[in-house]
């Protein structure tokens, strides 16, 4: 992985900006990372540990995926999502919320499911999961005046959560496969994906040449992008994140490290 780890270091030193990256290929073991334990304000990736707060108190009965939730006026806020564009009154099923919250990373969706599961419980979950210097502090879009801190992560745990998962090490196997397909259903492919070779299959019901399961995160300043990239039978785990560089370009130069990434698996699909 040295080859991949040098074009990175040459990417992000010819980028600028702060980056906190860590990487782990699930096959061989072998993992790097660049001011891992850095903390960044988390964006829209602290939604990841949100959906799985929401999954592990359905397991603990505390909760059910099913259940519907009623839009309001006063959960309506601004940026990413469609709620916000719909009219108050409708109800949508917590597990719809949670794939809007992921897929379109919906702010009125999150807030919904913050205000349901609750602030302590999120935070519990993700000390249940190991995650130390990550923390979760308020909802989204909103400037409570009297709130303790901010959302934020670093690179290090968002990778360690993300292979727990790949591993169905999160709640359960299937609660973990079930986050996973959420997020493989990802709308916002503007980063790590970005620069993957276009699939077009020649035969309908091929099987794809890559999949990719992430969470972008992006307010002026930041850029964030984890996920998972399968090719073949490799899975690699990546958590790029970004502040202090160029709007427009930081999402361009975290698509160029996918890219990296992916030709590092295509060069050595067979590794294990």
């Amino acid at each position: 992985m040295i080859e991949l780890t040098d074009r990175i270091e040459e990417i992000t030193n010819e980028a600028g900006g702060t980056w906190g990256i860590a990487l782990y290929d699930m096959d061989t073991g072998i993992s790097w990372e660049k001011n891992s334990h850095d903390t960044f304000y988390a964006a829209s990736v602290i939604k990841v540990p949100i959906m799985i707060a929401a999954f592990a108190a359905s397991q603990k009965g505390e909760l059910s995926l099913s259940e519907q939730l009623e839009l309001k006026r006063e959960d309506i806020v601004g940026g990413s999502g469609v709620l916000q564009h719909l009219t108050p009154g409708y109800s949508f099923s917590i597990y719809d919320l949670i794939t809007l919250m992921i897929i379109q990373s919906d702010n009125t969706a999150t807030n919904m499911l913050i205000n349901y599961i609750g602030v302590a419980e999120i935070q519990q979950s993700m000390r249940e999961i190991g995650m130390e210097k990550s923390r979760f502090c308020h909802r989204l879009m909103t400037l409570e005046v009297d709130r303790e801190g901010q959302n934020e992560i670093n690179a290090y745990e968002m990778t360690e959560m993300l292979v727990k998962l790949a591993s169905g090490k999160i709640i359960s196997a299937h609660a973990s496969e079930q986050m996973i397909t959420i997020m493989k259903k990802q709308q916002i492919r503007n980063a790590l994906p970005s620069n993957i070779p276009t699939q077009n299959d020649k035969f309908i019901g091929m099987i794809k040449k890559w999949e990719f399961a992430n969470k972008t995160g992006n307010i002026p300043g930041i850029s964030h992008d984890i996920g998972m990239l399968y090719v073949g039978n490799r899975i690699f785990i990546a958590s790029v994140l970004s502040k202090g560089v160029e709007d427009i370009e930081a999402p361009k130069i975290i698509g160029n490290i996918g890219l990296e990434i992916y030709q590092y698996l295509i060069k050595n699909r067979n590794a294990s």
